[in-house]
């Protein structure tokens, strides 16, 4: 009673529609379409079984015993075809079934287990096949299977040994990456928005100990084994170190003026002219001024090389080419990981499928049409007033930042006002927090409908205003405090005002984790009762590279404070952690950061590394070094190091001639670095050529395939078309021979 003809060409019926508009079929068109390559590869039973037996019959080595077919996986679907319909004399089902249980039963037990379970069967049906295969049959085997079956169930045995070692060094391998647990559940509770952030704090931590590894191996560990001669007696330890950085650290490895400017083959007793030791003839020299600067520019270079390939290879993972329509249905079927046997792991896959759910729905939901034009332009108004506003607040911090290291560098603190070196830290610390939280109420005016779009807003507000501050705060250090501090080590200042503000940085980050969102929940709780707040990712995103490129700029004069921030980051993770699970709930609006990682990285690559870079090329390039500490105080600039170095070279003989010409045309030239650019240019471009071509081809090969589609309904109408004039015709024929000669008669 639902159904209803559908007519095409010719006057018949081939289909008809059912209740819901949905073309249906008739049984010959539904077998015809079952039988199709499309929908039974790897869904035939009897195609299933018939290469297990071909693999067990070449498992028992047995050639004297004909195989059932040399079958491929496109030839299944034709196999279940003969089965059924066509092919009488083809092997059926039970037969196959049987002839595969008396293979598995010549088979050793440990052979038997793995091939069932690699077969794409139920887990009933196996089991039967298990239970039949190790029943014992009626018939003895002939032949002599002892030896046979005993060396290759012992070799079977160490393959399988071997292969379940490898799995357990592989599952411990997974065990061993750093919160690998409390990742997937802070995934599966907050969802990726939030993880984004603890992910990119992973990465940082990683590029800090590859950017310690080669300073320690080649700056801080010779220097620490040849220490120089001691200049009077060194201060005590009074704690104070710890926040202030001065006092007894000037004295250590942590700072530049500790390094020597001397051969390192021996112990210094005392600086001849020029302040350098006397070298050892009989010991391999190391030059530590040459060492400082090629391992500091080494270790920049690796850096750069890492962050290119991260950012390079997120791009990849986070751009891909073609669409993502089937993202929903992947999830739905395929995201649970069938190995999972415990309830706490099997629960939090759960909460993981869930909120990325909740995600791919909500980013579904914003698909929508546009505003009116009033309401564009209502809130093109509003997103200019608030940008002003950020931008003068920005101004302000930025101005207040200037007028105060201007007024210290007027009012120098003395030795018994060391508290006093802590205020331009203070000040700075105390903008970058106060700055945030009036960028976040102003950005709830704007009320955007994408909260993607909320987090990178709130992200490029929060980086001007970083930036700004620390272009003033490298001026104030190469510019200023330079030309103040000429009879002083004023590399060793720089340092020191760096490690402070690195300390200060993490303590107010402390504070505003543990009281300032404590405080913030329990207002949203009592009086605003709206729940927990949420995780600000920008604030905290923009923090740990804020910190990051104080390392950076830092490292020149002061190597180990790649150290320091990797113990500020280790603390800062389970801080944020802990302050996560308490304080805050998962986004009210659910959103799938899938480019946030890819953001992360190249704003640390451009903005903070490419900064950083340009800060110590010209701290090296142009800035005159202090003729007091250091292991380039007799040269004019620190790049010198490099030029004295080759002219020692030319005079060493011919075997070495070729490192001053590579120096020479190699370094100093600048030719190969523009070529070198324009090939990385070339390069990208290449690549962005090639994914426009890539995407050309997915649309057309997708036009294609929906021909193929057209095609096939046309090809399925006609076959039903012909289907059907074969029965009427058959019936006509039959209705003409059950009807008497006089009705013939009448009829004609």
């Amino acid at each position: 009673m639902f159904l209803r003809p559908q007519r095409t060409w010719g006057g018949h019926h081939q289909a008809f529609l059912g209740p819901e508009g949905a073309t249906v079929y008739s049984s010959a068109t539904l077998r015809i379409l079952a039988s199709m390559p499309s929908r039974t590869i790897g869904r035939s039973r009897g195609a299933i079984i018939s290469q297990y037996y071909n693999r067990s019959v070449r498992l028992r080595r047995r050639a004297s015993r004909p195989q059932l077919r040399v079958l491929g996986r496109s030839a299944w679907p034709s196999l279940r075809l003969y089965d059924l319909e066509l092919d009488s004399v083809t092997l059926e089902e039970e037969e196959k079934r049987v002839l595969l249980v008396k293979e598995l039963q010549g088979l050793a037990a440990a052979q038997q287990d793995h091939l069932l379970r690699g077969m794409p069967l139920s887990l009933a049906e196996k089991r039967c096949l298990r239970e039949e295969a190790r029943t014992p049959r009626g018939k003895p085997r002939l032949g002599r299977p002892g030896l046979l079956s005993c060396c290759s169930q012992l070799r079977y045995a160490c393959a399988l040994a071997l292969h379940h070692l490898g799995l357990r060094l592989l599952s411990g391998l997974h065990a061993l990456v750093p919160w690998h647990y409390a990742l997937k559940r802070i995934g599966g509770q907050f969802g990726s928005s939030v993880l984004s952030y603890f992910l990119f704090l992973k990465t940082l931590l990683a590029f800090n100990a590859l950017l310690l590894l080669p300073l320690l191996a080649f700056i801080v560990g010779p220097q620490a084994a040849f220490p120089p001669a001691p200049q009077g007696s060194a201060p005590a330890f009074t704690g104070r170190e710890l926040l202030l950085g001065g006092g007894r650290f000037n004295d250590t490895v942590l700072y530049y003026g500790y390094y020597s400017n001397a051969t390192l083959n021996q112990w210094c007793a005392g600086p001849l002219d020029g302040s350098q030791c006397a070298p050892e003839a009989t010991s391999l020299p190391y030059n530590m001024p040459l060492a400082y600067l090629f391992t500091i520019g080494a270790a920049f270079f690796i850096t750069c090389l890492t962050l290119v390939y991260s950012m390079s290879h997120s791009f990849g993972e986070s751009y891909r080419v073609g669409s993502t329509l089937g993202a929903h249905a992947i999830t739905v079927f395929c995201s649970w990981d069938h190995k999972v046997t415990q309830k706490w792991a099997s629960r939090l896959q759960h909460d993981n499928i869930r909120t990325q759910l909740k995600e791919l729905l909500a980013e579904w939901q914003l698909q929508r049409g546009p505003r009116s034009l009033c309401g564009r332009l209502r809130q093109l108004g509003l997103l200019g007033l608030v940008w002003l506003l950020c931008l003068g607040t920005t101004l302000g911090c930025t101005v207040a930042v200037y007028s105060f290291s201007e007024f210290l560098i007027e009012s120098p603190v003395s030795a018994n006002q060391e508290g006093l070196l802590l205020a331009l830290p203070l000040v700075v610390c105390l903008l970058n927090l106060g700055a945030p939280y009036l960028y976040r109420g102003l950005a709830a005016l704007e009320r955007h409908d994408s909260p993607v779009l909320e987090v990178y807003v709130a992200i490029c507000r929060n980086l001007i205003l970083k930036m700004v501050i620390l272009g003033i705060l490298c001026y104030h250090w190469l510019g200023r405090r330079v030309d103040a501090l000429q009879d002083q080590c004023w590399e060793n200042f720089v340092g020191q005002e760096l490690y402070r503000l690195m300390v200060m940085d993490f303590i107010f980050t402390l504070l505003d984790t543990l009281f300032g969102e404590l405080v913030w929940r329990l207002i949203s709780e009592k009086k605003l009762k709206r729940g927990k707040p949420e995780f600000d990712i920008a604030r905290n995103v923009l923090e740990l590279i804020h910190g990051q490129t104080l390392t950076w700029l830092g490292v020149l004069f002061a190597p180990l404070l790649p150290a320091v921030q990797i113990l500020k980051l280790l603390l800062l993770f389970y801080v944020k952690k802990t302050s996560l699970m308490a304080n805050c709930q998962a986004p009210r609006r659910p959103w799938r950061a899938s480019h946030m990682s890819t953001v992360f990285i190249s704003l640390l690559c451009f903005p903070s590394f490419l900064g950083a870079a340009i800060f110590l090329c010209y701290a090296v390039w142009q800035v005159k070094p202090s003729s007091l500490c250091g292991p380039f105080r007799t040269l004019d600039t620190m790049y010198e190091a490099g030029k004295v170095w080759v002219r020692h070279l030319e005079r060493a003989g011919p075997g070495v001639s070729w490192l001053p010409w590579i120096h020479r045309y190699l370094v100093e030239n600048t030719f190969p670095i523009y070529l070198v650019s324009a090939l990385l240019l070339a390069v990208i471009y290449l690549n962005i050529q090639v994914v426009k071509g890539q995407r050309k081809v997915i649309s057309l090969l997708k036009e294609q395939i929906s021909n193929e589609g057209e095609d096939k309904i046309f090809l399925i109408n006609k076959l039903h078309a012909v289907y059907e004039r074969k029965e009427r015709s058959r019936g006509g024929r039959t209705q003409e021979a059950v009807m008497p000669p006089a009705d013939q008669r009448d009829a004609q």
